[in-house]
């Protein structure tokens, strides 16, 4: 069994940063695709960025593109997502989801329902 753990979020003024970690036990992230999700109240939940840990390609949604960075720390066995600029539209609970494997396309980032294994979330507060 994955257990993921997100830490890092807070509140934050708009136009300030947050770097977000994402760890995992149970296993390493070797040969996994990590993704970054969010979901504000009232809406559903959104793509936001994800990572193939084995070849560190990375993928974006287009509202935070720019913005927003996904990295990896082999070492640490921990994924990063460094939010700068944020906006009031960013706050959500942000999950990371782990699934064992790559793919092909964007779609291997963006599908939730490939990710069987989620944290509990972190939440994010952006100030106007």
């Amino acid at each position: 069994q994955v257990r993921v753990v997100e830490s890092g979020g807070g509140l934050v003024q708009a136009g300030g940063s947050l770097r977000l970690s994402c760890a995992a036990s149970g296993r390493t992230f070797t040969s996994c695709t990590i993704g970054w999700f969010r979901q504000a109240p009232g809406k559903e939940r959104e793509f936001v960025s994800g990572i193939s840990w084995t070849s560190g390609s990375t993928y974006y949604a287009d509202s935070v593109k720019g913005r927003f960075t996904i990295s990896r720390d082999n070492a640490k066995n921990t994924v990063f997502l460094q939010m700068n600029s944020l906006k009031p539209e960013d706050a959500a609970v942000y999950y990371c989801a782990v699934r064992i494997g790559g793919g092909y396309g964007s779609n291997r980032f963006t599908a939730a329902s490939l990710y069987p294994y989620w944290g509990q979330g972190t939440k994010v507060t952006v100030s106007s």
